[in-house]
């Protein structure tokens, strides 16, 4: 199960082309500045089976998925279980939004499993004296895009070009 505060289907602004974005409840972070600070609180979600959430992501064959929040790495068992069956019932581009950093993650056993099914990873907490509205698909400078399975492979972040 994961609390859901939202499903928004053929969005352009979480990551490029159209895509489902998954907006998680639940957020550690509290963000100064945060764009979705209703987000933090679990209970204000939804809570939804993988299977639900599946069947909505399947119904557009050609929008791609970005999880975001909240912070999925929040609820990482449901996000996990959703990405792998997404990753075996499409071929679909996988993006995640999340307070942590790369090198965060690969520290925490759980939330690097996430990972290998992650293919682009917006990573680091909205900094407000860093906000940049000119940057595509983050709001701080210190956000990285980051091409996970190519991270992995390295052992090291290594930047999405855009």
């Amino acid at each position: 199960m994961i609390s859901v505060l939202d499903i928004v289907e053929d969005t352009t602004v979480d990551g490029p082309g159209f895509r489902t974005a998954i907006y998680a409840a639940g957020c550690p972070n509290g963000c100064p500045g945060c764009h979705n600070p209703e987000s933090w609180d679990i209970r204000r979600g939804r809570r939804m089976t993988t299977e639900e959430i599946l069947s909505k992501v399947l119904a557009d064959d050609f929008a791609d998925v970005t999880f975001s929040g909240g912070d999925p790495m929040f609820q990482v068992e449901g996000f996990t279980e959703l990405a792998q069956a997404i990753k075996q019932s499409s071929r679909k581009n996988i993006w995640c939004y999340t307070g942590y950093t790369f090198e965060q993650l690969l520290n925490n056993p759980r939330q690097a499993e996430l990972l290998h099914y992650i293919d682009v990873l917006v990573d680091g907490r909205f900094r407000m004296d860093l906000r940049d509205e000119s940057l595509r698909f983050r709001g701080s400078s210190n956000q990285r895009i980051i091409d996970v399975q190519a991270s992995l492979e390295q052992g090291q972040a290594v930047l999405q070009p855009m």
